[in-house]
């Protein structure tokens, strides 16, 4: 097991910088996400811990040795790519052992690493098939042999899941938890996708144009998020987030209530919304709004769960309730959360 070290590391180009002083320190055996939109530099900062780019400055280190300078081949990482790039004139078998072959490793050891791998994930029947005879979780399946065969130290995962639909997404996604946990190999997992990156990591960074905004647990950054890009791009829908003179109120859409259901002697926020939208989700409700008055303009959701009861119509104007225990603030210049 590995851990992996990215320390000041910046990346330009001309004179954008699209990887901008990033630190980053993982732990042995663990899945740390790299969570960001496109543009954000999660990919530009994988290539550099891959080797596929170099850092314009500073240091990236895998059991405390830079690697900075240091070939792909001779790094003991192994990448999964969102295309899966498997060799389509080759088989299975073929498109497995291609990374034994490509570093010299005996041949009496190809076997064993082999099955080690298939019976992992499950594949021995697709041994003799051409990629283009798999399904899209199958071709995952093979490409996540192709990297363990090579008993690397280090895994990069580069949305590996992407090209999957919803519900084979969900499938493969527990799967890849399962087979990074059994196998203990230390996992940088780049992800647009929240819900990967929420589902998936022990630990996740969040990126935006270049730089870490926040580095926790799942919990951390849904419950505590560091400022207020945190708070709009993790959750769905995200948090509110609710001008207030030179603060801004974020609450939860779980953490709206109704007015009327407000516990007995609780204080809070109050929030008078005219209603937009309601969307029934089968066990709960979304419920859009905008407050009339004072100067917040956007849209609120609250989340209801859906227990029989009656729910606010549209055009209706209704009083919600947000527990003090679930109300946070930020600064409205900086961003940052406050105490």
């Amino acid at each position: 097991m590995a851990v992996l070290r990215v320390e000041n590391v910046r990346k330009q180009f001309g004179k954008l910088a699209a990887v901008d002083g990033v630190n980053i320190e993982t732990k042995e055996g663990e899945l740390f996400a790299l969570l960001g939109s496109s543009g954000s530099g999660k990919t530009t900062l994988m290539r550099m811990i891959a080797g596929l780019e170099q850092p314009t400055s500073g240091d990236i280190l895998i059991n405390g040795q830079s690697v900075v300078g240091v070939s792909p081949q001779h790094r003991n990482v192994a990448m999964v790519f969102q295309s899966y790039a498997l060799y389509p004139h080759m088989s299975v078998r073929e498109n497995i052992l291609f990374p034994l072959k490509s570093r010299n490793v005996p041949k009496e050891k190809w076997d064993e690493k082999l099955q080690w791998a298939i019976s992992i994930l499950g594949i021995e029947a697709l041994l003799e098939r051409r990629p283009t005879k798999l399904s899209g979780g199958e071709k995952q399946r093979v490409a996540l042999a192709r990297a363990l065969v090579r008993d690397p130290e280090l895994f990069l995962f580069d949305e590996p899941l992407s090209a999957l639909d919803a519900q084979v997404r969900n499938i493969a996604r527990a799967e890849l938890r399962d087979l990074q946990k059994r196998t203990g190999i230390t996992t940088v997992y780049v992800t647009h996708d929240q819900v990967e990156a929420l589902g998936l990591a022990d630990r996740l960074a969040v990126m935006s144009k270049g730089r870490i905004s926040q580095i926790g647990t799942p919990k951390e950054m849904y419950e505590t998020p560091a400022n207020l890009f945190v708070a709009s791009f993790i959750g769905n829908p995200p948090m509110n987030l609710i001008a207030r003179g030179e603060r801004v109120l974020g609450v939860r859409p779980e953490h709206l209530m109704l007015q009327r259901d407000k516990p007995q002697g609780s204080e809070g926020v109050t929030l008078s919304l005219r209603i937009l939208l309601v969307e029934f989700m089968g066990s709960e409700y979304l419920v859009y709004g905008r407050e009339e008055q004072g100067e917040h303009q956007g849209q609120i959701v609250a989340r209801l769960p859906q227990t029989g009861s009656a729910v606010p119509a549209h055009g209706e104007m209704m009083e919600f309730f947000a527990p003090k225990e679930f109300v946070q603030y930020f600064d409205k210049n900086s961003g940052d959360r406050l105490p």
